[in-house]
């Protein structure tokens, strides 16, 4: 636990009572804070009074005694509405802020000079913190990841100058954190997302923008247009922005040239690490989340043989294009969280050969986006709710069963692709639907495709998955 001393004597109020609400909560009390909590989930209340916090209805309370307010991430601060104790702190002129807040105030206080790595961005976050965060701790040095992956941030050893911290925030952890100030900020994407959250496209980008804006070196990937017009904007502003791209040759930042990963200086390029023959970094969208991780990992001091190494033993992370098995030239992969078609387009890109599990509770727009990759499908395999409406739009482009189960998909497109002549053939869990039809939710159906996957015969599982 980081006890959040910077609080200590004053009166804090905190709203949202999950598993980081908690945490948080304890890290002031620890730290010295009166804390008065609370939640509209009367069960969340009770759990806090039971684990020793404070409760007190804050409809209630007298908010000028309050010299902050700290709020869940999950709880609307803006749109569609505030939620009611947003509006009762903003009239009482009490401050909103939430525990990534409590974190870089507490790191700043005790060890500005510790590193600290904070990834954002619309997809591939998740992927690059484990990965950043992999690669420094497999160098040796002392590494701590949270935040919006793993643990609660406040959760964390407390910070030291040695001490490395490789945070992923939503855009929901940014807005409630003005003084986030990393070492490196790492801005990957933007893309449509949680606009019933921020309103506006311009608002969640410029959300966004505020991690790197707050941040010692700025590292942004330009494939879009948002980044690139945030990129250009801190630097001109004088910020130390460093651009990367997944499919642009730059004459200045780093970019991928097929599994290559490059530096350019003045259009001079040289390589300063690759991907071949790393399985847990296929495709073109994990050049993108290395390519971040390895200029991060250069920020704070890592020489260029430690991060090839890290990145070579990278595991991947569960239920995201997970290896899980071989059997012969077939390879398992398990990409459970791809939940709509965007989230499956690139595990879907990045196999040529694929024996491909879908379905699920359809979301809207069905597989239709993905028309584009079926010359890659041998055959689908159609599970849940979606299959009749998958099946009609795969039509006579792709062969496929409706399965019904995840068990008999499996059993089928095993049976199946050992079969097939081709150098690798791949059966691929990436269903571009919610699980909730069949599955309480994605990991459950993840673990389910593993343990349907190792009762096969003769399979062999892949080391060091999840």
């Amino acid at each position: 636990m980081i006890p959040a001393r910077s609080f200590g004597g004053r009166r804090v109020a905190l709203f949202g009572l999950g598993g980081s609400g908690i945490a948080t909560a304890h890290a002031l009390i620890e730290g010295g804070a009166s804390v008065s909590a609370w939640d509209d989930n009367p069960e969340s209340v009770l759990k806090a009074k039971a684990a020793g916090i404070e409760t007190k209805d804050l409809r209630q309370a007298d908010w000028s005694h309050f010299s902050s307010f700290v709020l869940s991430p999950g709880v609307p601060l803006t749109h569609p509405k505030p939620h009611w104790t947003v509006e009762l702190a903003r009239g009482a002129g009490v401050e909103v802020i939430g525990d990534i807040e409590l974190f870089a105030r507490e790191r700043i206080a005790r060890a500005p000079a510790s590193p600290f790595i904070a990834i954002t961005g619309t997809n591939g976050k998740s992927t690059t913190t484990a990965l950043t965060a992999h690669i420094i701790q497999a160098s040796g040095r002392d590494t701590q990841m949270g935040g919006n992956i793993g643990r609660a941030v406040m959760t964390l050893d407390p910070p030291k100058n040695d001490r490395h911290y490789v945070v992923e925030c939503s855009s929901y952890q940014i807005d409630l954190a003005p003084s986030i100030n990393p070492t490196a900020g790492i801005l990957l994407n933007l893309t449509p997302d949680h606009l019933d959250r921020h309103g506006t496209m311009q608002h969640y980008a410029s959300i966004k923008e505020r991690l790197v804006a707050g941040s010692e070196t700025a590292i942004i990937g330009i494939d879009d247009i948002y980044c690139a017009q945030i990129a250009d904007r801190l630097e001109k502003a004088g910020k130390d922005v460093v651009r990367i791209s997944k499919r642009l040759p730059l004459t200045d930042g780093y970019f991928a040239d097929g599994t290559n990963l490059m530096e350019a200086k003045h259009g001079r390029f040289s390589r300063i690490a690759f991907l071949e023959g790393i399985g847990s970094l296929r495709g073109q969208h994990n050049a993108q989340n290395a390519l971040a991780a390895v200029v991060a990992c250069m920020k704070v001091g890592l020489d260029l043989g430690e991060i090839q190494s890290g990145l070579e033993s990278f595991p991947g992370l569960a239920h995201r294009m997970e290896q899980v098995a071989r059997r012969d030239h077939v390879l398992f992969i398990n990409d459970s969280k791809a939940t709509n078609a965007d989230a499956a387009a690139p595990a879907l890109s990045s196999f040529p050969r694929i024996y491909w599990i879908a379905g699920g509770l359809q979301k809207e727009g069905g597989i239709e986006p993905l028309r584009g990759f079926f010359s890659r499908i041998a055959k689908a395999y159609l599970i849940g709710e979606a299959a009749p409406a998958f099946s009609a739009t795969l039509g006579e482009a792709v062969p496929y069963e409706i399965s019904g189960t995840l068990a008999a998909a499996v059993e089928h497109a095993a049976r199946d692709a050992a079969l097939d002549d081709a150098s690798e053939a791949v059966v691929l869990l990436s269903p571009a639907c919610a699980s909730f039809d069949q599955f309480k939710n994605f990991e459950i159906r993840g673990a389910a495709f593993k343990e349907a996957v190792g009762a096969l015969e003769r399979i062999k599982p892949i080391g060091g998955t999840r």
